[in-house]
Protein backbone atom coordinates (compact mmCIF):
# COMPACT_ATOMS: atom_id res chain seq x y z
CA UNK A 1 0.00 0.00 0.00
CA UNK A 2 1.57 3.52 -0.57
CA UNK A 3 0.69 6.71 0.43
CA UNK A 4 -2.13 7.67 -1.87
CA UNK A 5 -4.00 4.18 -0.63
CA UNK A 6 -3.29 5.06 2.91
CA UNK A 7 -4.38 8.59 3.01
CA UNK A 8 -7.43 7.47 1.53
CA UNK A 9 -8.15 4.53 3.70
CA UNK A 10 -7.75 7.05 7.05
CA UNK A 11 -9.81 9.65 5.19
CA UNK A 12 -12.77 6.73 4.63
CA UNK A 13 -12.16 5.31 8.09
CA UNK A 14 -12.95 8.91 9.40
CA UNK A 15 -15.56 9.67 7.47
CA UNK A 16 -14.46 12.92 5.69
CA UNK A 17 -14.76 13.75 1.81
CA UNK A 18 -12.02 15.38 0.04
CA UNK A 19 -13.24 18.68 0.50
CA UNK A 20 -13.56 18.25 4.43
CA UNK A 21 -9.86 16.73 4.81
CA UNK A 22 -8.88 19.82 2.43
CA UNK A 23 -10.28 22.43 4.52
CA UNK A 24 -8.85 20.77 7.97
CA UNK A 25 -5.49 20.78 5.68
CA UNK A 26 -5.41 24.25 4.77
CA UNK A 27 -5.56 23.46 1.00
CA UNK A 28 -7.80 23.04 -2.19
CA UNK A 29 -9.58 19.52 -2.81
CA UNK A 30 -7.95 19.34 -6.48
CA UNK A 31 -4.71 18.77 -3.87
CA UNK A 32 -6.07 15.53 -2.36
CA UNK A 33 -7.80 14.35 -5.06
CA UNK A 34 -4.22 14.49 -6.99
CA UNK A 35 -2.32 13.07 -3.71
CA UNK A 36 -5.03 10.22 -3.47
CA UNK A 37 -4.76 9.22 -6.98
CA UNK A 38 -1.04 8.96 -6.98
CA UNK A 39 0.27 12.04 -8.84
CA UNK A 40 1.96 13.54 -5.58
CA UNK A 41 4.31 11.32 -4.07
CA UNK A 42 5.78 13.64 -1.42
CA UNK A 43 3.42 16.26 -0.13
CA UNK A 44 4.48 19.04 1.79
CA UNK A 45 1.85 19.35 3.90
CA UNK A 46 2.25 15.92 5.35
CA UNK A 47 2.70 17.00 9.17
CA UNK A 48 -0.66 18.55 8.58
CA UNK A 49 -2.07 15.94 6.58
CA UNK A 50 -1.39 13.46 9.76
CA UNK A 51 -2.58 15.56 12.18
CA UNK A 52 -6.52 15.75 10.57
CA UNK A 53 -5.78 12.20 9.78
CA UNK A 54 -5.43 11.18 13.21
CA UNK A 55 -2.08 9.49 12.66
CA UNK A 56 2.02 9.75 12.09
CA UNK A 57 3.36 11.34 9.22
CA UNK A 58 5.89 7.61 9.48
CA UNK A 59 2.50 5.96 8.74
CA UNK A 60 1.41 7.97 5.86
CA UNK A 61 5.15 7.89 3.92
CA UNK A 62 5.93 4.43 4.77
CA UNK A 63 3.09 2.54 6.53
CA UNK A 64 4.75 2.26 9.52
CA UNK A 65 3.50 3.52 13.52
CA UNK A 66 -0.04 4.75 14.16
CA UNK A 67 -2.42 2.87 11.73
CA UNK A 68 -6.11 2.20 11.02
CA UNK A 69 -6.25 -0.44 13.22
CA UNK A 70 -4.98 1.12 16.62
CA UNK A 71 -6.73 4.31 16.01
CA UNK A 72 -11.02 4.19 16.25
CA UNK A 73 -13.01 5.81 13.56
CA UNK A 74 -14.31 8.91 15.16
CA UNK A 75 -17.79 10.38 14.71
CA UNK A 76 -19.28 10.89 11.33
CA UNK A 77 -17.93 14.47 10.57
CA UNK A 78 -20.59 16.92 9.77
CA UNK A 79 -18.86 19.97 8.92
CA UNK A 80 -15.77 22.13 9.74
CA UNK A 81 -15.57 25.10 11.29
CA UNK A 82 -13.36 27.82 11.65
CA UNK A 83 -11.77 28.89 15.02
CA UNK A 84 -12.25 32.59 15.55
CA UNK A 85 -11.16 34.96 18.55
CA UNK A 86 -13.26 36.24 20.90
CA UNK A 87 -13.04 39.73 19.88
CA UNK A 88 -14.12 37.95 16.33
CA UNK A 89 -17.11 36.87 17.76
CA UNK A 90 -18.22 40.38 19.36
CA UNK A 91 -18.07 41.70 15.56
CA UNK A 92 -20.71 39.86 13.82
CA UNK A 93 -19.94 41.04 10.82
CA UNK A 94 -16.56 40.01 10.75
CA UNK A 95 -17.50 36.17 11.10
CA UNK A 96 -19.52 36.23 8.08
CA UNK A 97 -16.66 37.35 6.03
CA UNK A 98 -14.16 34.76 7.57
CA UNK A 99 -12.88 32.86 4.12
CA UNK A 100 -12.20 29.24 4.02
CA UNK A 101 -8.46 28.89 4.67
CA UNK A 102 -7.95 32.35 7.17
CA UNK A 103 -8.74 30.30 10.08
CA UNK A 104 -7.74 26.80 11.86
CA UNK A 105 -10.90 24.79 11.05
CA UNK A 106 -12.25 22.37 13.63
CA UNK A 107 -14.04 19.25 12.64
CA UNK A 108 -18.23 19.08 14.19
CA UNK A 109 -19.76 16.36 14.36
CA UNK A 110 -23.22 17.34 14.56
CA UNK A 111 -25.39 19.17 12.54
CA UNK A 112 -24.90 22.64 12.12
CA UNK A 113 -24.85 25.69 9.51
CA UNK A 114 -22.35 27.12 7.57
CA UNK A 115 -22.15 30.07 9.85
CA UNK A 116 -20.68 28.23 12.58
CA UNK A 117 -17.82 28.49 14.17
CA UNK A 118 -15.33 27.43 17.27
CA UNK A 119 -14.29 29.50 20.11
CA UNK A 120 -11.68 28.50 22.92
CA UNK A 121 -13.15 28.99 26.41
CA UNK A 122 -11.26 31.30 28.38
CA UNK A 123 -11.29 32.33 32.34
CA UNK A 124 -13.23 30.24 35.12
CA UNK A 125 -16.57 31.78 34.72
CA UNK A 126 -17.64 28.09 33.13
CA UNK A 127 -16.15 25.93 35.51
CA UNK A 128 -16.88 22.98 36.35
CA UNK A 129 -19.02 22.20 33.39
CA UNK A 130 -16.65 24.07 30.59
CA UNK A 131 -12.99 24.40 31.74
CA UNK A 132 -10.33 26.91 30.05
CA UNK A 133 -9.22 25.96 26.64
CA UNK A 134 -12.12 23.90 26.06
CA UNK A 135 -13.55 23.98 22.53
CA UNK A 136 -17.13 25.29 22.12
CA UNK A 137 -19.18 24.84 18.75
CA UNK A 138 -21.06 27.57 18.30
CA UNK A 139 -24.22 28.25 15.56
CA UNK A 140 -25.65 31.35 15.13
CA UNK A 141 -28.36 30.23 13.50
CA UNK A 142 -29.52 27.71 16.45
CA UNK A 143 -32.36 28.94 18.15
CA UNK A 144 -31.64 29.97 22.36
CA UNK A 145 -34.21 28.66 24.73
CA UNK A 146 -34.20 28.49 28.30
CA UNK A 147 -30.87 27.01 29.68
CA UNK A 148 -28.80 26.86 26.34
CA UNK A 149 -25.26 27.79 26.50
CA UNK A 150 -24.85 31.20 24.36
CA UNK A 151 -22.57 33.28 23.19
CA UNK A 152 -23.47 36.62 23.70
CA UNK A 153 -22.14 40.43 22.77
CA UNK A 154 -22.70 43.10 25.62
CA UNK A 155 -23.26 46.51 24.11
CA UNK A 156 -20.50 48.33 26.49
CA UNK A 157 -17.53 45.14 25.36
CA UNK A 158 -15.93 45.18 22.50
CA UNK A 159 -15.57 41.23 22.20
CA UNK A 160 -18.34 37.93 23.16
CA UNK A 161 -19.06 36.46 26.44
CA UNK A 162 -19.85 32.87 27.46
CA UNK A 163 -22.67 32.03 29.08
CA UNK A 164 -26.33 30.46 30.07
CA UNK A 165 -29.18 31.52 29.27
CA UNK A 166 -32.02 31.75 31.79
CA UNK A 167 -35.44 32.60 31.08
CA UNK A 168 -38.01 32.82 34.05
CA UNK A 169 -41.09 35.30 34.13
CA UNK A 170 -40.42 37.58 31.18
CA UNK A 171 -36.53 38.03 31.98
CA UNK A 172 -33.73 37.35 30.65
CA UNK A 173 -30.56 36.55 32.28
CA UNK A 174 -26.69 35.82 31.43
CA UNK A 175 -25.61 32.62 33.99
CA UNK A 176 -22.27 31.99 34.91
CA UNK A 177 -21.52 28.41 35.28
CA UNK A 178 -19.17 28.70 38.13
CA UNK A 179 -20.98 28.78 41.40
CA UNK A 180 -18.14 31.31 43.36
CA UNK A 181 -17.98 33.88 40.40
CA UNK A 182 -18.75 37.08 41.53
CA UNK A 183 -21.15 38.31 38.73
CA UNK A 184 -23.94 35.13 38.59
CA UNK A 185 -26.06 36.84 36.34
CA UNK A 186 -26.31 39.56 34.18
CA UNK A 187 -29.75 40.87 33.02
CA UNK A 188 -30.80 41.29 29.33
CA UNK A 189 -32.50 44.40 29.04
CA UNK A 190 -31.61 46.15 25.63
CA UNK A 191 -28.03 45.39 26.23
CA UNK A 192 -27.29 42.37 24.63
CA UNK A 193 -27.06 40.20 21.50
CA UNK A 194 -27.02 36.82 21.12
CA UNK A 195 -24.46 35.73 18.79
CA UNK A 196 -25.29 31.84 18.95
CA UNK A 197 -25.87 28.64 20.51
CA UNK A 198 -23.26 26.14 21.83
CA UNK A 199 -24.11 22.82 19.75
CA UNK A 200 -20.86 21.12 20.48
CA UNK A 201 -17.74 21.17 22.73
CA UNK A 202 -14.64 18.80 22.91
CA UNK A 203 -11.27 19.07 23.93
CA UNK A 204 -8.24 20.41 22.33
CA UNK A 205 -5.09 18.46 22.84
Amino acid sequence: MDIAKRVKERRTALGLTQYQLADLVGTAQTSIQKLEKGDTKNPRNIESLARALQCTPEYLRFGIGENSSNVAPGPTIKATAPLISWVQAGAWSDITEIKAYDAERYMCPVNCSDLTFVLKVQGISMEPKFDEGDLIFVDPEAECIHGSYVVARLDDDNQATFKQLIIEGGHKFLKAANPNWPEQLIPINGNCTLVGKVIFTGKSL
